[in-house]
């Protein structure tokens, strides 16, 4: 009996899928569907994208939602929230 040769893609021994993986089917970005002859750009190990210009803009937007959260962190840490808040929840507003 002859071994067949079948050929395997990648995409055909991808798990169903992990809830809250992205799939390798489409960019994690631009939704754009990702063909099986053309190249995957990968960013944070498993999130795929269909260029380098997509994966690159999703890693600028990483980096600003980081340093705003740092932002916050550092504003909350210091207890300007607090504050601020007691400031607002003082103040009433009249109709006139």
């Amino acid at each position: 009996m002859a071994a067949s040769a079948t050929c395997f893609f990648f995409f055909d021994a991808e798990p169903l899928g992990e809830p809250g993986m992205p799939t390798l089917d489409a960019c994690a970005l631009c939704s754009k569907p990702l063909a099986r002859d053309s190249d995957i750009f990968m960013y944070r190990g498993d999130t795929p994208f269909c260029s380098e210009e997509c994966r690159d803009e999703q890693m600028q937007l990483d980096a600003i939602c980081s340093r705003q959260a740092a932002r916050r962190q550092q504003l909350f840490s210091s207890g300007y929230d607090a504050r601020r808040w007691h400031q607002d929840s003082g103040k009433v507003s009249v109709a006139s």
